[in-house]
């Protein structure tokens, strides 16, 4: 917001190794070794050394999870020339495709909802929609974070996750912005519940819009008395429904304990602004909310009659039957205060305190009729210089109106080292080249005061104003609505489904081109891109299918739950390494044969494995976690920690309702 310090990083250096990953890096290469003896082939050899460097490269950042997940695909491809020195026959994965991923369906599909997401906002209806869910769940983290989640959740069973997660990302970026709380607090509750609404019906993810015609596929192969039935649209619904349910607990009851606070650009707080002004000039100032009761002596008075007196600053008002007042052109120091008037006010705390038992006036306990306008992205504390040559020079702030010409309130003149306040008559003072003005203004005022000569603005790191686009509500809603439509009723991909509705928005006008590559998070994109070769190497190489057998040659002679329970293992295991339609088009079979060989329910194992493909919280390789990472500032150890203990819960509540359903 202004000219702070540089913040101290507590995050590893890149190129900086510690003594935890040079420790963890042999303990790493001492399991590749192991692992090369005991595998059956030299290429499922070469594939755990990989898939292991890959853990390892996230695990403990020894550089960006994007530049890590790039890395391995060119490792993947430069083994197409070193494979002699392999042991090889050819490279794990055939160059031709190494950069598929670039242009697969999942990776075209996020740039979409990107794209698309960032056009709604552009209209104002996310910022619509923000300011409802805080009307009804205030600002604090217990309320808002069921009220975003459940929502997100509902709306993942009927569309794909990292859509919904995506419609919702500009949304928790402006409830951060107006109520304080980091992005960080927020986005993770926000889309893990994504990835757990995808459990509510049987076209809320691919697997299990999949899994019918996995099921039927195996019927080809069974006879008639193992024929499996096919699941309906709603069978899943209980277990889905309690995994969201568990879900938003678990974050409404640990949440302060795993969620991480992490600053960045997204999650703007006034209080780092108000802190550095209480360091260097000692305006220890707040925002504060105060309603004219009808009892009120205040009644009558003019605000220039008690700003001085009583040491505050009126910089927002609100009359029953008449619009806000804010900003430039619109409040001045003659204004006559009514009954019922909401008075929005900057001043130390000690000084409102005594203004609101002076006046009998009502102080409520956060901004609500003013929580958009005077929020950390629409208002602020300024810092502006009177340059030499100012035209201003010899007036004072009453005799321009400074308030109300330039839309700024003054609340301190800094002069000869000295830093006088509201109190100290600082509006009849005359302008000295030199005067440094604190000031509270809306952004969009100050953009303006940026291109006037007679001031010098300090604070040059602010929320620039968007341009918000209400006129385009329309042709966003039409062509999000159509995309909707394609994904829901049709059988197009999702890809081409979705990209309609952006490149819609982009031809009608909503968004501008550049606006449109401006949305795309392409460290998002990378990372995604990136990590599908390595699913494929590790299902086309038989890397997978060996894990498999392993673990169910281990599991396969005990109780049906404990047999089932490792299925689940595995494809949660599996789906953190390779696509969930992969991992589910690959452990469907092996966990129906393995049914039938124990004497259970092959449909419900097929199922498990189904639902367990969502299970994806550890690290960032979900689609929705790598769209969440960037914008809230998380790191993989934000993901292994809270990850961890929802990954436990979820197959926890998954194998008791399967057990308890089916």
């Amino acid at each position: 917001m202004n000219k702070l310090a540089d913040e101290e990083q507590t995050i590893t250096k890149p190129g900086i190794i510690t003594r935890k990953q040079v420790i963890a890096a042999v303990i790493f290469s001492i399991l590749t070794i192991y692992l090369a003896g005991i595998v059956p082939t030299i290429e499922i050899a070469w594939v755990c050394a990989i898939l292991l460097l890959t853990i390892y490269l996230f695990a403990f950042e020894i550089v960006g999870v994007d530049v890590a997940a790039a890395s391995i695909m060119v490792l993947l491809g430069l083994t197409t020339l070193l494979a002699p020195y392999m042991g090889l026959e050819q490279g794990l994965v055939d160059n031709k495709h190494l950069f598929d991923g670039f242009a697969s369906n999942a990776v075209m599909s996020i740039i979409a909802v990107m794209i698309i997401g960032a056009g709604l906002d552009k209209t104002g209806i996310m910022s619509k929609v923000a300011a409802f869910i805080l009307n009804i769940g205030g600002t604090t983290e217990k309320r808002i974070i069921p009220i975003i989640s459940a929502t997100v959740g509902f709306i993942s069973s009927f569309m794909q996750n990292v859509g919904a997660a995506a419609l919702f990302l500009p949304v928790v970026a402006r409830i951060s912005a107006r109520s304080g709380i980091p992005m960080s607090r927020l986005l993770m509750p926000m889309g893990f519940t994504a990835i757990l609404g995808g459990t509510m019906t049987m076209v809320g993810s691919s697997p299990l819009i999949l899994l019918n015609d996995l099921i039927l596929t195996s019927n080809k192969a069974l006879p008639a008395e193992q024929q499996m039935e096919t699941w309906g649209l709603f069978s899943v619904t209980p277990v889905g429904v309690t995994l969201i349910f568990t879900g938003i607990a678990y974050f409404v009851v640990a949440g302060r304990f795993v969620l991480p606070k992490t600053k960045t650009e997204s999650s703007t707080s006034g209080s780092d602004s108000m802190q550095y002004f209480q360091d260097v000039y000692g305006v220890n100032y707040s925002l504060s909310e105060l309603v004219v009761t009808s009892e009120s002596p205040l009644i009558g008075n003019h605000l220039d009659d008690v700003e001085s007196a009583y040491r505050i600053r009126i910089i927002a008002t609100k009359r029953k039957n008449d619009g806000k007042r804010i900003g430039p052109g619109s409040l001045a120091r003659d204004v006559e205060i009514e009954a019922g008037m909401v008075l929005g006010i900057i001043a130390d705390p000690n000084d409102v305190a005594h203004f609101v038992e002076k006046y009998e006036l009502k102080k409520l306990t956060k901004l609500n009729t003013f929580s958009e306008d005077l929020s950390a992205s629409k208002a602020g504390v300024a810092e502006i210089v009177i340059p030499p040559g100012s035209s201003l020079i010899g007036k004072s702030a009453r005799d321009i109106w400074m308030r109300k010409t330039y839309g700024l309130a003054m609340i301190g003149l800094h002069r000869d080292g000295k830093t006088l306040r509201e109190g100290d008559d600082i509006r009849n003072m005359e302008f000295h080249p030199g005067d440094t003005l604190v000031v509270h203004t809306p952004w969009l005022a100050l953009e303006r005061i940026e291109k006037n000569n007679d001031f010098v603005v300090v604070t040059t790191e602010y929320p620039r104003a968007e341009e918000v686009r209400p006129n385009k509500i329309l042709p966003a809603s039409i062509f999000f609505g159509l995309a909707l439509f394609m994904v829901l009723f049709t059988d197009i991909r999702l890809s081409v489904a979705l990209l309609t509705g952006a490149m819609g928005m982009v031809l009608s006008g909503v968004l501008t081109i550049e606006e449109a590559y401006e949305a795309v998070s392409w460290k998002t994109v990378f990372l995604l891109a990136s990590l599908i070769p390595l699913g494929l190497a590790v299902e086309t190489s038989g890397t997978a299918k060996w894990i498999a057998e392993q673990v169910l040659a281990v599991v396969g002679h005990m109780d049906i739950w404990v047999i089932q329970t490792a299925v689940a293992i595995l494809a949660t295991f599996f789906t953190l390494v390779m696509s969930n339609v992969g991992a589910t088009v690959l452990l469907v079979p092996l966990a129906v044969n393995i049914a039938i060989g124990a004497g259970a329910n092959p449909a419900v194992f097929a199922l498990t494995v189904a639902i367990a493909t969502s299970n994806s919280f550890l690290i960032p390789t979900h689609q929705v976690n790598a769209l969440i990472m960037g914008p809230a500032g998380y790191r993989v150890a934000d993901f292994l920690k809270a990850g961890g203990v929802m990954t436990i819960l979820f197959l926890l509540v998954m194998m008791t309702m399967m057990n308890l359903i089916f």
